[in-house]
């Protein structure tokens, strides 16, 4: 990310000065390019700021809404739904070793969009793959397949771009629902097949079912660390009554995704209050704790959204934006990826912040907006795909795993699995331009 936060800089800097080496003024008020830049900076700077404090509403309202339903059980219910499915794609984990525990709630987690629930399990998860590993630094067929599907996971309540979505003035912020809900689970299936006909071509040594004796070694050491809902499931008829429900929304969403879209957000509140009365939550005590995570998620990115969005100002005021948007701008448009939207495409999976930033840039902008074509389609890239290579750095690093096999190239074929899906999609429902 610093690379590419001093180059985005530096590119505006040196084509503003260009432009202001050759800039004759057509009028006395004319503003030069340089100007123009100066005060394209402080003007972000400021924009990223109030942005910012209008998110701290809207994130303290869905994170106390999660804060509810977390508390009331829907993490440990989903656990159990998938765990039957788990078994069955991570043969080489015994069912009952802590790993798989971790797994299911990592993946639960992230399907609630509950990002810093996540990533505790997922460290935990390759700590505990990582046991069972025979071939220390190099990672397994379970750790590649793991870190894909968690680079792709199926999301089912993209909160944090919703409220970004609302913040921006978006009269449909809950719009990206369908179209989130439809390039997760596409990218998850690439990710899943991809890592199936990838092990065959990375071979290393199996990996070796750990005897009895040290199954039971990790499981009394660890057992405490994690839920034992973690690993309860519920019969195998249930989980795949809920896997058909889940996939026949994709088609429901496409046909009248339009239509529910005014109904999720007022819906989702009833649903998941309704959900803590019925689990005896006090759901009152419960959403105050959770809207104060809301605040402090909205104060703490402040740094980050006035880093890139200066940046992307400063890009998009000396000119180089327009100047790319002019070159590459018709073959995308061909493919239904109009140019504003490829930063965001390829910015996303080397940093999460940075897209971000650049998604808050987008549909701020006047002439693209929330609920434009590009609006759609950058806030589901932003709601359906992962930042690959922080999420490999952090998950191998934490088990100095050093040889990734295909983890990588699995995880890049669903994140542009996921992007042709969401243009796919958006097209659909919102119409390419």
């Amino acid at each position: 990310m610093n690379g590419i936060f001093f180059g985005i800089v530096l590119i505006a800097f040196l084509v503003a000065g260009w432009r202001q080496i050759y800039w004759r003024p057509p009028s006395a008020d004319a503003v030069s390019p340089m100007q123009a830049l100066a005060n394209g900076m402080v003007e972000t700077a400021g924009s990223s700021v109030t942005l910012a404090i209008g998110l701290v509403g809207v994130m303290a309202l869905f994170l106390g809404l999660m804060k509810v339903a977390e508390e009331g059980g829907m993490l440990t219910i989903i656990a159990k739904t998938i765990r039957p499915l788990m078994v069955r794609l991570f043969p080489e984990v015994p069912p009952d070793h802590p790993a798989m525990g971790a797994m299911i709630l990592n993946m639960s987690a992230n399907a609630l969009g509950l990002g810093n629930a996540a990533t505790p399990f997922g460290i935990r998860a390759m700590q505990e793959l990582d046991k069972l590993n025979p071939s220390k630094g190099t990672a397994t067929n379970s750790m590649a397949l793991f870190l894909a599907i968690n680079t792709s996971s199926v999301t089912l309540l993209p909160t944090g771009v919703i409220a970004l979505r609302a913040a921006a003035g978006s009269s449909d912020p809950a719009g990206i629902l369908p179209t989130t809900l439809f390039a997760t689970v596409c990218s998850t299936t690439v990710a899943i097949v991809m890592c199936l006909i990838l092990k065959r071509f990375w071979q290393t040594a199996e990996e070796a079912t750990p005897n009895e004796e040290h199954v039971q070694i990790s499981g009394e050491c660890h057992k405490d660390e994690i839920p034992d809902a973690a690993d309860d499931a519920y019969p195998t008829w249930i989980s795949v009554s809920v896997f058909v429900v889940i996939a026949a929304l994709v088609p429901l969403t496409i046909a009248y995704g339009a239509t529910i879209s005014a109904w999720i957000i007022p819906g989702l509140m009833v649903a998941l209050l309704g959900f803590g009365v019925a689990r005896k939550v006090r759901v009152y005590e419960a959403f105050v704790e959770g809207a104060k995570d809301g605040f402090q998620v909205a104060i703490r990115i402040i740094p980050y959204l006035v880093a890139i969005l200066v940046a992307v100002g400063m890009f998009r005021s000396s000119g180089a934006l327009e100047a790319m948007i002019s070159i590459i701008g018709p073959f995308t448009t061909l493919f239904g990826m109009p140019p504003e939207a490829l930063p965001m495409a390829l910015l996303r999976p080397l940093s999460g912040s940075g897209a971000y930033g650049v998604l808050a840039s987008i549909i701020q902008d006047p002439n693209i907006g929330p609920d434009s074509y590009a609006g759609y389609l950058v806030s589901t890239l932003q709601g359906s795909t992962e930042t690959t290579f922080y999420v490999l750095a952090v998950y191998f690093g934490a088990v100095q795993i050093r040889r990734i096999r295909f983890a990588l190239v699995a995880a890049l074929s669903a994140d542009f699995a996921g992007i042709a899906a969401a243009v796919v999609i958006c097209s659909i429902l919102y119409g390419a331009l």
